[in-house]
């Protein structure tokens, strides 16, 4: 396959979230079937001992990809036990969340069809119960994850005999080891973490409920407030669902202005995953106040055409 042709192919992108992030053993386990399907290229994969968490991110032709997401799911589910799992961050699932991004030559609606494709595979072929969520949500309600995910895995025996609250896709019995997963199509966003130099944990959560659009923030930014006991911090964990209109620079500097109120400074802040490069270019240009700078005149981006 030339360049052209590289470019030129149906690419989707998947980023699954597994609820491991503390034995390399499992997560090695889940990622080496990633790796095994042709026409799949795996981009990256992260784990977070306190949140007990594991990113991975692969591409590939739509097909392929969502048998290298079953698979992992599979795995996934013989590997990691839910009756057992602590961590910081909210999870209702072994493979908790696996988003579909549709990059090139794929549309939003096929991306949102092939996430059925997964989910329908994932109920019947696995036990184990999905949601639909984002571009994919059979209802308005099921759009945000945070609804979805609400109550975690502990609430989730329940939620799924509620009202309205039925799966999508396989059993409304709980899969007591595997939990629930929440699978659908959305555009790109940015996982952006914020360190504060303090333990209290409530006012992470504060500066979170102020950054969400509902507490008077941004309309494309979700946020929570963490503890990370490891290193005795407290965190605003971040997705910014759409990078263009709620830019990572301006989150960042409306958290340090609300830190500013509780007398607490930010340590550092993280990027989990991939990133597009537009995103950090809008960030360097912001910061160095510079105008009219392309993205073409990044250096490595010349040397790819």
């Amino acid at each position: 396959m030339n360049q052209k042709e590289e470019i030129m192919a149906r690419i989707l992108q998947c980023v699954p979230n597994f609820s491991e992030g503390r034995d390399k053993e499992k997560v090695e386990k889940i990622v080496d079937e990633i790796r095994k399907v042709e026409g799949v290229k795996l981009l990256d994969y992260s784990s977070d001992p306190t949140h007990n968490r594991s990113v991975v991110t692969f591409v590939g032709e739509p097909e392929a990809v969502i048998d290298a997401a079953f698979n992992a799911c599979k795995v996934a589910s013989e590997v990691i036990d839910m009756t057992t799992h602590q961590g910081e961050h909210p999870r209702m699932g072994a493979m908790d969340v696996c988003p579909l991004i549709p990059i090139s030559e794929i549309t939003m609606d096929e991306a949102v069809e092939l996430s059925k494709k997964l989910g329908e595979r994932v109920g019947k072929e696995l036990g184990i119960s999905v949601y639909l969520y984002e571009r994919s949500a059979s209802a308005p309600t099921r759009e945000n994850l945070a609804d979805v995910r609400r109550g975690q895995y502990e609430a989730m025996e329940e939620k799924l005999k509620q009202e309205g609250w039925a799966p999508d896709f396989g059993p409304t019995e709980l899969n007591k080891k595997s939990g629930v997963s929440a699978i659908g199509a959305r555009p790109a966003l940015v996982a952006f973490n914020v360190n504060l130099n303090t333990s209290d944990v409530e006012i992470a959560k504060k500066i979170a409920k102020s950054m969400r659009a509902k507490g008077g923030g941004f309309t494309y930014c979700k946020a929570i407030g963490l503890l990370l006991e490891d290193k005795n911090l407290a965190q605003v964990s971040m997705n910014l669902v759409d990078y263009t209109k709620t830019p990572v620079f301006r989150v960042f500097e409306a958290i340090k202005r609300e830190a500013m109120r509780y007398g607490v400074t930010i340590v550092n802040s993280e990027v989990i995953g991939l990133v597009p490069l537009q995103c950090m270019v809008d960030v360097a240009t912001w910061y160095l106040q510079v105008d009219d700078f392309e993205t073409n005149q990044v250096l490595e981006t010349q040397l790819h055409d």
